[in-house]
């Protein structure tokens, strides 16, 4: 029997976690699966194997394990992998495919331009927007993450669209805000591109308003967040997640 395991990341932060198990909740419906469990990478449980069990325990013989991750980083590369090699070992008579992470999607640039309307009417050829990712050791997050940024120039026509990271390589949020101080020439737009900022949010805000600025010249968007473009994007991986393993098995 099949089942599908989503794997959100976690958060030190109820409210996150929470949030997290809301949305999976509203994809449930959309996926014509019987046995569909809820589990987390880190920081909150049930951890993956875990969620295994779960999904084993009302008669899954097929895990279909979906990452809710936005980049493919070493959570993607390495942590669940690691995990699911567990789960192997527990129970070497069940089928696992392992699903991608969302990538870079039009769905998604589409809710960027929708964080930055939200705070401004100007027209987008005098704004400036920078992405904040959440961070990586891994190289291929900050190409992806370039291309993101440089898809939504492109298509909605801003002055400029940079990227920066929290944390990891690539160029550092308060490096690239010290920069802002100096080199600025329209209304910065910032948006997060994190699925639940928490924290991070908080302390996002407290840097920028460490180093001076205004509400009109640097402004915060909201994150990207769980919206229905999201949620979309989502019910594809599972849907070619499952069907990546049915082409895969053999009829009869």
């Amino acid at each position: 029997m099949q089942a599908v395991l989503y794997v959100a990341h976690g958060s030190r932060v109820k409210a996150g976690v929470e949030e997290a198990r809301q949305f999976i909740e509203t994809v449930k419906p959309q996926i014509d699966v019987e046995i569909q469990e809820i589990c987390f990478l880190e920081l909150a449980e049930p951890s993956i194997v875990e969620g295994v069990s779960a999904c084993i325990a009302k008669g899954a013989t097929e895990i279909a394990i979906i990452p809710i991750l936005l980049l493919t980083a070493n959570h993607a590369k390495q942590d669940i992998p690691l995990e699911i090699d567990k789960a192997k070992e527990l129970y070497p008579n069940v089928s696992f495919t392992f699903g991608k992470t969302f990538g870079i999607q039009e769905k998604l640039i589409d809710s960027l331009q929708e964080r930055v309307r939200q705070k401004s009417t100007k027209h987008n050829e005098e704004m400036d927007v920078l992405l904040i990712g959440r961070g990586s050791s891994d190289e291929s997050v900050q190409i992806d993450f370039q291309q993101i940024a440089d898809h939504l120039k492109r298509k909605y026509n801003y002055a400029k669209v940079d990227i920066c990271f929290l944390y990891g390589k690539g160029p550092s949020f308060e490096n690239t805000l010290k920069q802002l101080q100096n080199n600025r020439e329209n209304p910065v737009y910032v948006v997060p591109y994190i699925l639940f900022t928490g924290l991070l949010k908080i302390g996002i805000q407290k840097k920028m308003a460490s180093l001076g600025f205004s509400d009109s010249e640097v402004v915060l968007c909201e994150c990207l967040g769980y919206d229905d473009n999201v949620r979309q994007v989502l019910i594809e991986r599972v849907q070619e997640t499952l069907y990546s393993y049915r082409e895969s098995v053999p009829n009869g």
